[in-house]
């Protein structure tokens, strides 16, 4: 009971929502780094995967590589970093890129390679040439693979952003960080509760995201389609 106390003390206490180690400042830091290493895994991944799906070649081997930065830790890679680029956000900022290229990668090679033949010779029969092709019929039916994919990458980094603080970077990780130090337990609490709810709000939030963003008819087949993909290593929550 006095825990749970001294946590609700610590998040009543006005003076950890303000200045540059508040809340809110945390917050906007923790944000702005996850959607900076989602966007540079985006702008890697999704080229690749596309591509791939497209040619229908290379694809497992593709995968086979990004998957490895699932096989070691994010932590081996910060601390790596760490000894190139030495303690700011860099080595934050790489280990969360190469842990969000893989879900985004898998899911946009296999939703683009399996989008139904039969579709792809109709569309050819129509006179589409490739890169029409790909921009008008494959990428649309696989959009909702790919933004799962997207939403699965987000999660996993906002997530594993805390590890930023262990290399003098910002975030909510501080506070876990800072409290370790201090034996603050209630502070150590506090920071790992509010990483635990940015993380679901993200993934709340791209879901509703995905659902207005899709035309129905996609967002109805997608379940199938995602269930389809998932012995091909599609990345689904």
């Amino acid at each position: 009971m006095a825990f749970v106390v001294s946590v609700i003390a610590w998040f009543a206490n006005p003076a950890h929502w303000s200045g540059s180690s508040g809340v809110p400042q945390r917050l906007l830091e923790h944000l702005a780094m996850s959607a900076v290493a989602v966007t540079a895994g985006l702008l890697i991944a999704l080229p690749v995967g596309v591509a791939l799906g497209h040619w229908g070649r290379f694809g497992n081997l593709a995968i086979n590589v990004s998957n490895v930065g699932r096989a070691v830790p994010s932590f081996a890679i910060l601390v790596i970093a760490f000894q190139v680029f030495g303690l700011n956000n860099y080595p934050a900022f790489v280990a969360l890129t190469l842990l969000a290229i893989p879900p985004m990668l898998t899911n946009s090679y296999i939703g683009v390679r399996d989008v139904d033949p039969e579709v792809r010779d109709a569309a050819r029969g129509m006179g589409m040439r490739p890169r029409r092709l790909l921009v008008d019929v494959e990428i649309p039916l696989a959009l909702p693979l790919i933004m799962a994919g997207i939403r699965t990458a987000a999660v996993q980094v906002v997530a594993t952003a805390t590890l930023a603080a262990l290399v003098a970077g910002g975030g909510l990780g501080r506070f876990i960080i800072d409290g370790l130090g201090q034996r603050d337990d209630a502070q150590v609490f506090a920071g790992a509760a509010l990483v635990a709810a940015l993380a679901m709000t993200v993934e709340l939030g791209l879901s509703g995201l995905e659902q207005v963003a899709l035309p129905r008819g996609l967002t109805m087949k997608s379940t199938a389609r995602e269930v389809a993909a998932e012995p091909d290593l599609a990345v689904m929550t």
